[in-house]
């Protein structure tokens, strides 16, 4: 579990960095998805969807 935690982090700082440069590049694309990864595999992953979840449930209430 640590070090799946330590690999998650190290991979959003990853990404957190090459999205400020503002050029996404293929190598930034697969840190991007190993980020998605690793995260789907953390207890934190329910949490995640069911945010996304409710996101989308706002999102697709609303009408213009």
């Amino acid at each position: 579990m640590a070090i799946s935690i330590s690999v998650v982090l190290l991979l959003t700082v990853l990404a957190v960095i090459f999205l400020r440069n503002g050029g996404l590049k293929v190598s930034h694309a697969l840190v991007c998805l190993l980020l998605g990864f690793y995260l789907a595999s953390t207890s934190i992953a329910p949490t995640i969807h069911s945010g996304l979840t409710a996101t989308a449930e706002i999102v697709s209430s609303l009408r213009p």
